[in-house]
């Protein structure tokens, strides 16, 4: 590491150095946080995938001084720069898929349309493209045994590295804090949809034996007839049923060890900002009314560590970019918080 030394933690944090203001080289790092800007898929708002250079201007500001996970950034927290072809690659792309969309929002014959076909064709093609990305960046990751958090772009992000984690460590579930289940087998005719996420992670990833999603609040009837079939190994919490709960006097904390108990001893945090209440994060991609507080959130991760559950990587993603730094300034946040943990829960 580092001589931390001359390092004072407790100063603004250094725009010459890297995230949150550490001095740490990404050799050297324990926990490399990777950067992926893709943002081809969204349905409605855009700009997650520039939210990275947000996120991590707005990470300087973050003090060092976590009680639950004292001094877990001395081992290195690193981001290194987001790809410019990856990003180049999904501006294209999503100028095709703005394009698609209002097409096939009014009804009109994609078989029929040789441009159209082609688009389709291409954005789908784009996104295997990003997966295999994610999945072998991760993989070498892994493989110099580096702990890994994704830093997206929209939801589609992921998948890759659900890959690379099911090959590095087996069996292990995803407990998804997000608005929407994701489970449609395609939305808008493209594959790997943002919207998709979990239902390709479920049908692509063999060791991935659980889903527990929590804050569910906007879904398709396809998607609850998903969930309500025990073979596909998905356990929902709705946002409705947690404020029922909650409004007739039980409390989080039994609501929360409800949630960790469905979880087996290794998991993966998929964290949408858009399960937040909006107020948190009122530029994510598709917002929506109700959802959960961040400590909240952060309750119930750091009650699934307590149960001596590993935590084996995150991703936190549809951080959008709007007229204020907000967004960035919450994310940056929730990501040092979520990063101390990852650490910890392998130490």
């Amino acid at each position: 590491m580092s001589d931390l030394s001359k390092f004072d933690c407790n100063c603004a944090g250094n725009p010459n150095n890297n995230i949150f203001g550490l001095p740490s080289t990404e050799e050297e790092s324990r926990l490399i946080i990777l950067p992926v800007p893709w943002e081809v898929t969204v349905s409605y708002g855009a700009g997650t995938s520039r939210s990275t250079e947000k996120i991590f201007k707005a990470s300087l500001q973050v003090d060092l001084f976590d009680p639950d996970a004292r001094d877990c950034w001395k081992q290195g927290f690193y981001m290194p720069a987001a790809d410019k072809k990856v990003l180049l690659k999904s501006d294209y792309l999503r100028k095709e898929a703005e394009l698609y969309i209002d097409y096939i929002s009014k009804g009109d014959s994609v078989e029929n349309n040789k441009f159209m076909s082609k688009s389709l064709k291409d954005i789908n093609e784009g996104s295997l493209f990003m997966n295999e990305w994610v999945y072998n960046q991760t993989k070498a990751l892994l493989e110099k045994d580096k702990l890994v958090a994704l830093l997206g772009g929209d939801h589609s992000v992921p998948l890759g590295y659900y890959r690379a984690l099911g090959e590095k460590f087996g069996d292990f579930a995803i407990l998804q804090i997000d608005a929407h289940a994701d489970l449609r087998k395609s939305y808008e005719d493209f594959k790997y949809s943002h919207a998709s996420v979990m239902y390709n992670a479920i049908t692509e990833v063999p060791q991935l034996t659980k889903l527990v999603q929590v804050g569910l609040r906007d879904f398709c009837s396809e998607e609850h007839a998903f969930i309500q079939k025990p073979e596909n190994r998905v356990v929902a919490f709705f946002d409705k049923d947690i404020k029922d709960r909650q409004y007739a006097g039980e409390t989080w904390k039994t609501i929360a060890d409800e949630i960790i108990s469905q979880l087996p001893e290794q998991v993966y945090i998929s964290f949408d900002v858009d399960g937040l209440d909006p107020k948190y994060c009122p530029s994510t991609g598709t917002p929506v009314s109700g959802g959960l507080e961040t400590e909240q959130v952060l309750y119930l991760f750091k009650g699934m560590l307590e149960t001596g559950r590993k935590l084996i990587g995150f991703d936190l993603v549809e951080v959008g970019v709007g007229d204020t730094d907000w967004d960035a300034n919450v994310a940056s946040r929730l990501l040092f918080r979520m990063c101390n943990m990852l650490v910890k829960s392998n130490s």
